[in-house]
């Protein structure tokens, strides 16, 4: 008795190992690169020149006040050694004051640019799943990966989505 049953055994795990093979040949998996989605895709390269627009006039005003708060510091030190105490002392107290507010602005800006980026980006991100869903759908893919250390070539599918991506624009 114990002769048939691990005889049984055994092929039972021979069946279900064939079957897994067979299995194992159907299952199709592909790869999506994302950051090469951020970097190719049309709708991605859409984003940043709207928020490149978006931000431009910021951004040369913070370069403006840069610019003026170096030069009022550079002439603070060449006229430092001729100017009263008094003066010396106020001087300094306003580029402090204008260089904290300088930061402050420089600050609020990268903040705000980078939640604009991030809600672009998902935006992006958002589309672009849609287009892998439907690939994977159409072409019968059965796994779908994002991250992954090492992927065979032959397994990325990255070129179909961007195309995909572009072409529905």
């Amino acid at each position: 008795m114990k002769y048939l049953t691990r005889h049984g055994l055994a092929i039972m795990l021979g069946a279900l190992a064939f079957g897994a093979q067979v299995q194992a040949q159907d299952f199709r998996v592909g790869f999506v690169n994302t950051d090469r989605i951020f970097r190719e895709a049309n709708t991605a390269k859409a984003a940043q020149v709207k928020l490149e627009q978006e931000f431009a006039r910021r951004e040369k005003d913070l370069n403006e006040m840069g610019t003026a708060l170096k030069s009022a510091s550079e002439r603070f030190e060449r006229e430092a050694p001729t100017l009263a105490e008094s003066q010396r002392g106020q001087r300094q107290k306003a580029l402090i004051d204008q260089d904290r507010e300088f930061q402050r602005k420089r600050r609020e800006f990268q903040e705000d640019l980078n939640a604009r980026k991030n809600e672009e980006l998902q935006q992006v991100l958002d589309r672009a799943n849609r287009v892998v869903k439907q690939v994977a759908e159409q072409e019968k893919y059965d796994l779908i990966l994002q991250e992954a250390v090492y992927i065979n070539p032959k397994h990325d599918i990255t070129d179909k989505v961007i195309r995909a991506l572009n072409a529905a624009r």
